[in-house]
């Protein structure tokens, strides 16, 4: 239980830092909104893109599988979205890296901003996210556990007949069958009879 909530409280603020990420400076002081998505495959522009279009659908993909991953207690989805995050980020820094010929990070605005860190420090923290989280439990009944003998609301405990010579051979049985006695009954010929009635 605590594994997950720390785990969750990891992935979702790993998600909302690659969100808005995008809305901060990038390289060169460009911000990541204007970076279009098909430019990661065709090459860096310099074309303003739509925000949409941008490098933030991914990230809103991302923080989408995040949210469904923290509701469901899904490892694989959180992890998902943090390999999206770091994927599509690694995948934009070889982008500039070809089309500036190298990446400089300078302290005056120039080369990365600190809108790459919050993208790649968002996909760690989602990747740490999902590492923490416990998932699921399942609860899986060890051999040799004794099986519930109280009613249930699926119904009687299971016919099991396989555990032990000393189980009675009627006992899975809802009910017993019926037995018949041979009950005496007065016979008038015997020696002491009643007494008459007066």
């Amino acid at each position: 239980m605590i594994r997950n909530i720390v785990g969750s409280v990891l992935a979702l603020a790993g998600a909302t830092a690659a969100v808005w990420s995008p809305f901060r400076a990038w390289y060169d002081g460009r911000h990541g909104r204007d970076y279009a998505i098909d430019e990661l495959f065709t090459g860096i522009t310099d074309a303003k893109a739509d925000v949409l279009g941008s490098i933030l659908a991914p990230f809103l993909f991302a923080a989408l599988l995040t949210v469904l991953g923290v509701v469901f207690r899904s490892r694989l989805l959180v992890a998902l979205a943090g390999l999206v995050v770091l994927g599509f980020t690694i995948l934009w820094m070889v982008r500039v890296g070809q089309a500036e010929g190298s990446l400089t990070v300078g302290g005056d605005g120039a080369g990365l901003g600190d809108g790459v860190a919050n993208a790649l420090g968002g996909g760690v923290l989602l990747l740490l996210g999902a590492l923490v989280m416990s998932g699921r439990t399942r609860r899986h009944r060890v051999d040799g556990e004794p099986r519930p003998t109280h009613p249930t609301l699926d119904g009687p405990p299971p016919d099991d007949t396989t555990h032990g010579p000393d189980r009675h051979p009627r006992a899975s049985a809802p009910y017993a069958p019926t037995r018949t006695f041979d009950v005496p009954t007065w016979d008038p010929d015997r020696e002491n009879p009643p007494p008459p009635k007066q």
